[in-house]
């Protein structure tokens, strides 16, 4: 069993209070310059600042295990004062999670600071002494210079048509290969300024930032309330339309494609399937729904269900990570996939990112529409999921489009 002092080195358990506050207006803009913690979607969530506690998660097969063990020691034996009592408040760890299990990165902190809102209600929780961290307005980053990263574009789509050859020789269902993109500005890249512009452009996702991985994912993997979990599945995507006629067309020929529909059947059956031994009840549509966004539109099936054990929100992330939606099918023929056609470590891109509180609630998603960022530099990702009827040139623009995600945020 993981203890404190072996974990941090520390002589005594962390300290939190959580008091209720008024109204806090934009939470984004509450943040300081550095190292901003961040869970928004709708104008609701939670931001943070400082660290309190922080560990580099060790790869391997058994890391999610790890790391409700070490949480478990943080937060559990922490002596906490909460006057909310509601899901987030008390001791919060903000986490992110590496795509490849083997892969290092994978990052745990808690917080000095969270201040958040929801349902009608705010507070503020702080770890130790209070600290007032000084507000600055966001900076930006100047002109944008980008670059390919690992492959450049017709190599990627010749990536596509290796998996499409694989895809019909039977020796899987399904691949997502994912593709990257370099940008250098010309100052240091304030998160702060990105978060905004993604939470404004994008109120339907839930933006993030977690140890420089920033982004506006649509896709919630898992929240947990209590003994209540909700899952949003998304698969089978399409640009939109230049015109109102052209997007309702775009829209309706995703509904009635057999190769998007089969790719969402995929996803939904393996979400189905992670979820079904943690819980005493199960509910998934028998029919995809159509998700609109400024760039893109998703055929998703909202998946909700009650646990049977009070499994952690950890617990469900390490059940239903990686879903068919951002690895492929079979797993594990199409992580091999992956490896071999990629040409690059996805980092953080489509791993798990957000938060866990001490009860075990918490709401985590796939980090999709997202950059690394550090300094000056940062890294975006996009994927695409192949099947046996894909088109190299048609997989291209799609991920070009949900590249242009970032390229908004750093460029607004």
């Amino acid at each position: 069993m993981f203890r404190v002092s072996v974990a941090l080195g520390l002589t005594r358990p962390l300290v939190v209070r959580t008091t209720l506050v008024g109204d806090p207006g934009d939470l984004l803009a509450r943040l300081p310059e550095a190292a901003p913690y961040a869970w928004i979607r709708r104008g609701e969530g939670l931001v943070a600042w400082g660290e309190a506690a922080r560990v580099a998660v060790p790869p391997g097969p058994g890391r999610f295990d790890w790391a409700r063990r070490w949480l478990s020691a943080i937060l559990g034996e922490a002596h906490t004062d909460d006057e909310a009592g509601v899901p987030g408040s008390g001791p919060v760890a903000f986490g992110s999670f590496t795509f490849d299990p083997d892969a290092h990165g994978s990052v745990l902190v808690v917080p000095r600071v969270v201040l958040a809102r929801r349902d009608g209600r705010a507070w503020l929780t702080t770890v130790g002494d209070e600290h007032l961290d000084l507000v600055t307005p966001p900076a930006d980053p100047g002109r944008i210079r980008y670059g390919d990263g690992s492959l450049t574009a017709p190599e990627w789509e010749h990536a596509v048509a290796l998996a499409v050859r694989q895809i019909r020789s039977g020796r899987l269902e399904k691949a997502v290969l994912a593709r990257d993109l370099t940008a250098v500005a010309e100052r240091p890249i304030d998160v702060r300024l990105l978060l905004s512009r993604l939470a404004s452009r994008y109120p339907e996702c839930y933006t993030f930032s977690c140890a420089g991985l920033v982004g506006a994912t649509p896709e919630l993997l898992v929240r947990r309330t209590g003994e209540t979990i909700e899952s949003l599945v998304l698969a089978g995507t399409v640009s939109r339309g230049t015109s109102q006629a052209d997007d309702d067309a775009r829209g309706a020929g995703l509904f009635a494609s057999d190769k998007d529909r089969y790719e969402h059947t995929c996803a939904v059956e393996s979400v189905r399937e992670a979820l079904a031994p943690l819980c005493a009840e199960l509910t998934v549509p028998t029919e995809p729904e159509l998700l609109v966004l400024p760039n893109v539109q998703h055929l998703a099936s909202p998946v909700t269900g009650r646990l049977a054990d009070g499994a952690s929100v950890l617990d469900v992330v390490a059940a239903m990570h990686p879903t068919a939606a951002v690895g492929g099918t079979p797993t594990r023929t199409a992580l091999d996939v992956i490896r071999e056609l990629e040409g690059m470590d996805r980092a953080g891109y489509a791993g798990p990112v957000g938060w866990i509180d001490a009860r075990g609630d918490g709401e985590w998603g796939i980090a999709l529409r997202c950059a690394q960022i550090e300094g000056p530099r940062a890294r975006l990702f996009a994927g695409c999921g192949i099947m046996g009827d894909s088109d190299p040139a048609s997989e291209l623009a799609e991920a070009q489009a949900k590249l242009r995600v970032m390229q908004y945020a750093l460029e607004g």
